[in-house]
């Protein structure tokens, strides 16, 4: 089998020939990788096999970047969204948000008429959109292979026999881009009716979106969303206003790729067990990526809902340092998780740079050890 085999056997809850591989290292840990022995002409997919390959498309209000202050670890610039914020240089930390855009509805109002579908919020030629390449000043950027980018790496990659999607972040994880936290989930209670707006109206550009895609020569085998809606200890907000206000939003847009013969997977930190009844009814395929810290076990959710959806992630990171701990762990849940199929690996988030080469290839040859179906 080749990858988009595997993936779409797993997705279709079948069992391919072996667990399909997944996972997201941080830039500081590939960094580091290279640093320890990665081969410098191959990108960490390459090197590892990863199945899954992405492309998306600027679904921001598309506002100039700027610099404003710049320090020799830190850089303040504003955002594609309005606002501003504060990171590292090399883009290796969630940035700290200084300010957001939208306080009010009629900050809104002055957004929304920038969020027109368009053909200039397409990568097509892989080198980046003009706006955001002095954003992305890093040493993978640079430096380093890039793998398959704009229209000829989708083609590349398809011709490679990956299963490629189509990505974008939909939903509160988009929403939260303009509107602070607690603002947000202030008016998740006391605005609905601009909240239920706010997710509309970015599902039309996202899906639109999709549409020039396709129209310009891009094929897609599935749909990557990314949306949290937890934390540690529960929900953002209750599943009473998810029903009212996201739940329908959601029907649509995973109704849409459907209709398409796509699947789609859902990024959704946090735990999130509350809203899967309302996952599978909106059709959702694949759940991710199963924060263990958070109280999700992949075994748990394979034996309750396994036979409705599939599941990628849900291996502990915090094990991988330690050999006998990621083996206990990976020999523990595979059994369960790959039965029948509808599992595919990834860590239970993304890979930190405390991750050495050595350790994460030891990750990998557990996961070929235990993952083969025959």
């Amino acid at each position: 089998m080749n990858s988009r085999e595997r993936m779409t056997a797993s997705l279709g809850l079948r069992e391919p020939d072996r667990v399909p591989i997944v996972d997201s290292p941080w830039a500081a840990t590939i960094e580091r990788w290279y640093g320890e022995g990665l081969p410098t002409d191959k990108t960490v997919g390459e090197y590892f096999g990863y199945e899954l390959t992405s492309f998306g498309s600027d679904t921001s209000p598309m506002f100039p970047i700027r610099t404003l202050e710049e320090t020799e670890e830190y850089v303040v610039e504003t955002t594609p969204e309005g606002g501003v914020r504060r990171n590292h240089k090399d883009y290796t930390t969630t940035p700290e948000v200084i300010d957001y855009p939208c306080k009010t509805r009629a900050d809104w109002d002055r957004i929304k008429p920038r969020l027109q579908p368009s053909r200039d919020r397409v990568d097509w030629t892989g080198e980046g959109l003009p706006y955001r390449r002095q954003a992305f000043r890093t040493r993978r950027d640079t430096d380093r292979p890039t793998g398959y980018r704009g229209l000829k790496g989708c083609r590349e990659a398809r011709a490679d026999g990956k299963f490629v999607c189509y990505s974008a972040a939909i939903g509160y994880d988009k929403i939260q881009t303009y509107v602070a936290t607690e603002r947000l989930l202030t008016a998740v209670i006391d605005e609905p009716d601009w909240v239920m707006e706010m997710y509309e109206v970015d599902a039309d550009l996202a899906l639109a979106q999709y549409e020039i895609m396709i129209d310009g020569g891009f094929e897609f085998d599935g749909a990557f969303l990314y949306c949290d809606l937890g934390y540690r200890n529960g929900l953002l907000f209750s599943p009473r206003h998810f029903e009212q206000q996201l739940h329908p939003t959601f029907k649509r847009v995973f109704g849409y790729f459907a209709d398409r013969g796509l699947p789609t997977i859902l990024h959704c930190c946090g735990n999130v067990k509350q809203l899967i009844p309302y996952f599978i009814d909106e059709g959702l395929t694949c759940l991710q990526p199963l924060e263990v810290k958070a109280g999700m076990d992949v075994v748990e959710l394979k034996q309750e809902y396994g036979r409705d959806m599939a599941f990628m992630g849900g291996i502990d990171v915090r094990t991988m340092t330690d050999p006998d701990a990621i083996e206990a762990e990976i020999a523990r849940k595979f059994p369960v998780a790959m039965e029948g199929g509808g599992y595919i690996y990834h860590s239970d988030h993304s890979i930190p740079n405390n991750i050495s080469l050595q350790d994460y290839r030891h990750v990998m040859e557990l996961v070929h050890k235990y993952g083969q179906y025959r």
